[in-house]
């Protein structure tokens, strides 16, 4: 047995050495019968001449050299045995460290172990049953029928399907004024749900961003990504926007990004086609571009090089979009059943329109129209038109609350760009389901006043957004004297193909 003396022996050697005393030993003090080797020996026994004394610190460092004992020296059994007192999230943290490692941390006895307590049901203090009693041969018996890790996937798996069933839980109040969840903001902050984006080389390399900054708006989520060490944007091709969850969400209030995490895909963007992308605006030192959906990239314009990402991720379905998908595969949307209504054949009505338009904390526009309606006859190149302010109508103009611009920061520099803005819309049909939401940047650009409208004294400008379900058109008249921008038109158009879907019927 080893009986730890090469250990003394090593720190005896270390502290004569620190204290610039003979590693032989210590000189016998006068009149104390210390032990000589003879009459003419001018040293005692316990002293060692200079070239004695490297000889033998040589000696020791090299047989402390031998005796010294990696971790992955050790025996399968030992680590084991180490690995048993390890909480899951440690022990996932083990199995990283190399082949061996990863192995030995699979251990299905371990990971039983794990799984009952967390999941198995509490025991009363009543007599134990006869099925309780042979519950642990069983156990015994499934850890020697599974493959190895068996248990541990089925740990995380049910860890990850606990976690979901909570947010569910918070997510079912619905706030009647948007039809919204009412506690996303709860939920974000409970599951520690984060962002990050993947910037993938051409050659296959992967660069993982986490976000830097995050605000919470009324009805959308804004992320931000910068830093100094961005990849050269000649060698990417492609960007993954996913949600990050921790695996063990309840273990700790603060996540760390080392611990276990699940990734959920939410959207894919080729940077391939960013030269080509809309153009929001720029300033004297960054130029925007637009990536649908959602994404804003932010340009050097010197050297054409990133200097910045943003996200806009409207709440419907956020949470399910951010931790119900894979790395890979994006989570499918909810199954949807047609309502049976058949007032679809006089047209469209009850449907209500929420608008949010901001930037960086400050709200420009906050307003809400009920009962929007069009008629069934008011079909135009495939769209269904529902008009939240009229052009005639005085009584609808609605302003914008200070001067619209996006403002910009880096770890280096910050700026403003005039005319940019996010634009949240959440439209609601007559059942208060939501039927078209988005968050996305938008710009506004001059465009000629209207000839079938009234004369305005200003400018006209218009704001324009596009996507598969419909169309946003606004126009806005800028008031010199009272320097501030009025909306004096406001048009959604359906897509005709997406409201057969929604309805199940031809309309």
């Amino acid at each position: 047995m080893a009986t730890g003396r090469g250990r003394l022996l090593r720190q005896l050697c270390l502290g004569l050495q620190a204290l610039h005393l003979p590693l032989g030993g210590l000189v016998a003090a006068p009149g104390s019968g210390g032990f000589r080797k003879g009459p003419g020996d001018k040293f005692a026994a316990g002293c060692t001449t200079p070239k004695q004394s490297t000889r033998h610190e040589r000696n020791c460092e090299r047989s402390s050299a031998h005796r010294s004992v990696s971790l992955d020296g050790l025996p399968s059994e030992i680590l084991l045995k180490i690995l048993s007192y390890l909480d899951a999230m440690t022990l996932l943290c083990a199995g990283c460290v190399n082949r061996r490692f990863y192995h030995l941390a699979n251990d299905n006895f371990i990971w039983i172990r794990i799984y009952s307590t967390a999941f198995s049901p509490k025991r009363s203090n009543w007599k134990v049953s006869s099925v309780e009693k042979t519950a642990e041969p069983m156990n015994l018996l499934s850890v020697e029928d599974k493959e190895a890790g068996y248990w541990k996937k089925e740990y995380i798996t049910k860890q990850i399907a606990s976690v979901k069933a909570a947010l569910a839980q918070v997510l079912k109040p619905v706030d009647p004024y948007t039809g919204l969840p009412a506690k996303t903001k709860e939920a974000l902050r409970v599951s520690g749900l984060g962002w990050v984006i993947i910037l993938r080389e051409k050659g296959g390399k992967e660069h993982i961003m986490e976000h830097v900054d995050l605000s919470i708006n009324d009805s959308s989520v804004t992320v931000v990504w910068y830093g100094k060490n961005w990849p050269r944007l000649a060698t990417l091709s492609a960007l993954d926007l996913c949600g990050v969850t921790p695996v063990f969400m309840g273990r700790s209030k603060t996540t760390t990004k080392n611990g276990p995490r699940w990734h959920s895909l939410i959207a894919k963007y080729s940077l391939g086609d960013l030269p080509g992308s809309t153009v929001m605006g720029c300033d004297g030192i960054v130029r925007l571009l637009r990536l649908d959906p959602g994404l804003l990239v932010g340009l050097w314009k010197r050297e054409e090089e990133l200097a910045f990402v943003m996200a806009t991720l409207h709440f419907h379905h956020l949470v399910e979009r951010s931790t119900l998908g894979s790395a890979a595969v994006p989570s499918e949307p909810p199954a949807h059943t047609p309502p049976l209504d058949d007032s679809l054949e006089h047209g469209l009505h009850g449907f209500q329109l929420h608008v949010d338009m901001h930037s960086g904390g400050t709200s420009y526009l906050c307003s809400t129209f009920h009962n929007l309606f069009t008629k069934k006859g008011c079909i135009e190149n495939g769209y269904v038109k529902l008009i939240a302010i009229r052009f005639n109508n005085n009584t609808e103009h609605l302003p914008l609350i200070g001067k619209v611009g996006f403002s910009w920061r880096t770890d280096i520099f910050d700026g403003y760009v005039k005319s940019c803005s996010i634009m949240d819309i959440t439209l609601l049909d007559e059942h208060g389901k939501p039927r078209w939401c988005f968050s996305s940047p938008v710009s506004m650009s001059s465009s000629p006043s209207p000839s079938d409208g009234p004369n305005f004294l200003g400018q006209t400008y218009c704001v324009d957004y596009m996507d598969s379900t419909g169309q946003v058109h606004m126009e806005l008249v800028w008031i010199e004297e009272t320097e501030e921008y009025f909306i004096v038109s406001l048009v959604l158009y359906l897509s005709t193909a997406r409201i057969h879907h929604r309805f199940g019927t031809r309309y």
